[in-house]
């Protein structure tokens, strides 16, 4: 059945909008002022109660240390912290998972609404909230909503750009804290094209014809067996867009005691520790969500049924009303038609065929998981926890105090039928392409307490996780890897086999090896190209300094190495010569480029590199560090760059050349030089034992507000790799506390 036929959108205009002024740092639009939050005498007191049992610590880093009498309270001060530091990326968090965002950005974000809403609706959150969560979520909820609450009542000057109040129900909607979600697979254009009844091309990135700088992580577990002092050692390593998360430190009078990253408007630690355990979290490439393409029928009477074997199934229909805002500032609503079968929403369509999108949706199980895996005390705690079943993106590093390492899977697996091709559509009206339950927690790919004593993961393929005692590809079905290998997976190897002392220093050092796997493996074949040119070739005199300058390379990167910047320069040619190619082959483009990539194309992307640098720095010997550079203008979501403005140098590369430490760099209009904006965000080594230690950095500072002296006193740290201890216990927090108060004061 042809789209064209389906129900549109419609329009109504909502005079006046409530949306406030927004200031110039969030990176949205302002608009009319809004008053505090409402609140009631109810309110107050619950409030005031809270902030009455709390106290806040900020070290002199500015990381705070939030103390509450309960777990409850611990929640009420974690959540007013973050808002001190960076209101509007909480804010802006939770217009996105909410699916509001269009009503602070307008047209652009409507689509990404609409996504947003056909998997997560309102309603079912609130009678989620009301009716199946267990009263002690239920006050870490009301305790979040009251944190920020109270936030906006004490702070007036902080104007919102349109949540005015938050809502308990609410964190339903973001309960995983990974960068991204399953739901953004589903492409943009197509979902606008299908709901909004018009040809709209996929973007190149859609059709994988960019090459995406790497948004995973790192993670690293050893066992004492491999360490100096026979402690367990975790690296943290999350790779984001930068000041994605805020660094905490929460402690209760029931049990609570955490220390890491949580992502802006969570009031869990996504990616830390406890006195006990330590849990780091990479983006997997397991392949569960899936599309169904389905066979509609329109009957007589204008009703939609979809087949399924023998079946002729109802096609469910829901209407979904969005504001938006309008060039005036006002709020338009728009209304949508939607559709689902019973394997999910209607996302878009091909080859006639409706495509329904199947993924994990079990907000409640998800922030139980999420919440309760930061008490654990052990591996069988936390493997408990994760019965829960509802992590559906996310590898895990562990380590403990007891000496126990894992690698694992997320623990939301769908089994299918491995006959089928799951990376592509599958025919929804066969019932043998279902889900057929969920894998056992032991069915799955895993490495616990491996021989070779250390574990790790750099969101490659899980058949290198533990070195020669990994799980092999063979044992499980093709859907539990999509991603394959990288080039920071070999890399990782070398640098964990090299020695059995490992110290959290040693950690550090390899968490920050130079070494750049990608490019040793691809600079030898340019060189062969050039010496196979011919002699006295106008192109092989033109490019003799440059190969000579490659070929005497180490392929390790650092701040004053000008080999650095030509290879960066000529592999980012080298790509769009080979992406699509390597596309219709099913090649990744690492392996294509050093496989497939003809001389002429390795030696065409060499003159265009050499050109570059020669048009942008004059010279095509420039010093990396140079061109690769840290800059923090203001406290804008989206910042604007500028090379006539402050920056500073940075060593590492993209993650995309192997680069262990991940510094994701480009250029801008009206830059020459490259300026990172993800990579290494948070990055944390712990060692346990009797006591915890441990040793963190966060890109730039903890605080969003330019006027802060935390809002970049970390950026040469973090440049250089050089970790500052934790404060974990109150011992090692005295000394250290530049204020410590109560919410409101």
């Amino acid at each position: 059945m042809s789209h064209a036929e389906h129900t549109g959108v419609s329009r109504r205009r909502v005079l006046g909008g409530a949306v406030g002024v927004a200031a110039v740092a969030t990176g949205l639009p302002a608009g009319t002022a809004i008053a505090a939050p409402r609140q009631s005498t109810r309110d107050a007191a619950r409030w005031h109660g809270h902030a009455a049992r709390v106290t806040i610590s900020r070290d002199d880093w500015g990381v705070p240390h939030v103390v509450g009498e309960s777990d409850a309270d611990a929640v009420f001060g974690m959540m007013y912290a973050q808002a001190e530091d960076d209101f509007h990326r909480i804010e802006r968090n939770y217009l996105v998972a909410l699916g509001r965002l269009a009503e602070a950005e307008g047209e652009s974000a409507i689509w990404q609404d609409l996504r947003q809403r056909l998997f997560l609706d309102h309603e079912s959150l609130k009678t989620t909230y009301a009716t199946t969560t267990p009263g002690w979520l239920r006050a870490l909820m009301r305790a979040w909503a009251d944190g920020l609450n109270y936030y906006l009542a004490t702070h007036p000057e902080v104007r919102p750009s349109v949540i005015e109040r938050f809502e308990p129900w609410m964190p339903l909607s973001f309960s995983e804290g990974s960068i991204g979600g399953d739901i953004e697979s589903v492409p943009l254009s197509q979902l606008e094209a299908f709901y909004g009844k018009r040809t709209v091309p996929m973007t190149d990135e859609e059709r994988g014809l960019l090459l995406r700088e790497p948004s995973g992580s790192n993670g690293m577990a050893i066992a004492p067996s491999r360490t100096r002092d026979g402690r367990a050692l975790l690296l943290i390593n999350p790779h984001t867009s930068f000041f994605f998360r805020s660094e905490q430190h929460v402690t209760s009078g029931e049990g609570l005691n955490v220390y890491g990253a949580a992502t802006w408007g969570q009031f869990f630690v996504y990616q830390g520790f406890n006195a006990d355990t330590g849990w780091m979290h990479t983006s997997s490439g397991v392949d569960n969500v899936d599309d169904f393409a389905e066979t509609v029928v329109t009957g007589a009477d204008g009703s939609r049924r979809y087949r399924y074997g023998d079946e002729l199934r109802p096609v469910t229909t829901k209407t979904i009303t969005l504001s938006c805002r309008t060039a005036g500032g006002g709020q338009e609503e728009r209304t949508f038609t939607t559709f689902a079968t019973h394997h999910g929403p209607i996302v878009r369509e091909a080859d006639g065929k409706w495509i329904a999108c199947a993924l994990m949706n079990k907000p409640l199980d998800a922030l139980k998981q999420s919440y309760l895996r930061t008490k654990t005390r052990d591996y069988a705690g936390y493997l408990r926890v994760a019965g829960l079943k509802a992590n559906s993106s996310n590898n895990t590093l562990f380590a403990d105090s007891q000496g126990d390492i894992a690698f694992l899977m997320p623990q939301f697996m769908p089994v299918r039928d491995d006959t089928f091709d799951y990376g592509k559509p599958v025919d929804g009206s066969d019932p043998r392409t279902d889900w057929h339950g969920l894998h056992s927690l032991e069915s799955m790919p895993q490495a616990v307490n491996p021989r070779n004593g250390w574990a790790f993961n750099t969101n490659n393929w899980p058949w290198t996780a533990a070195g020669p005692d990994s799980p092999h590809a063979d044992d499980y079905p093709r859907y539990f890897d999509r991603f394959g290998e990288n080039p920071r997976g070999p890399q990782a190897v070398r640098v964990l086999s090299a020695r059995d002392d490992f110290t959290p220093k040693r950690l550090i050092a390899a968490a920050f090896d130079p070494y750049l796997t990608a490019f040793a493996r691809l600079v030898p074949k340019l060189v062969t190209a050039w010496v196979q040119l011919p002699v006295g070739s106008a192109q092989k005199t033109r490019l003799a300094g440059p190969n000579a300058l490659l070929r005497r390379w180490d392929y390790r990167w650092a701040e004053r190495s000008t080999a650095t910047s030509l290879a960066v320069f000529w592999g980012e040619e080298l790509v769009p010569l080979i992406i699509e190619a390597a596309m219709k082959a099913g090649i990744s483009v690492y392996d294509y480029m050093a496989e497939h990539a003809t001389a002429e194309q390795r030696l065409t992307a060499l003159d265009s590199a050499v050109a570059r640098l020669k048009q942008d720095f004059g010279d095509w010997r420039v010093p990396w560090g140079d061109i690769n550079r840290y800059q923090r203008n203001d406290g804008s979501i989206v910042q604007e760059f500028s090379d006539d403005k402050p920056s500073m140098p940075v060593p590492f590369t993209s993650a995309l050349w192997g680069s262990l430490a991940s510094f994701g760099a480009m250029r801008y209009p009206g830059t020459k030089r490259m300026y990172g904006t993800s990579g290494n965000s948070f990055v944390a080594v712990v060692e346990f034992g009797p006591k915890v230690r441990a040793w963190a950095v966060t890109a730039g500072g903890g605080s969003g507000h330019p006027e802060s002296p935390h809002f970049d006193d970390q950026a040469e740290r973090y440049a250089r790799g050089d970790l500052r201890p934790v404060y974990f216990y109150p011992e090692d927090l005295e000394g250290h506390v530049e204020r410590r108060y109560r919410p409101g004061k």
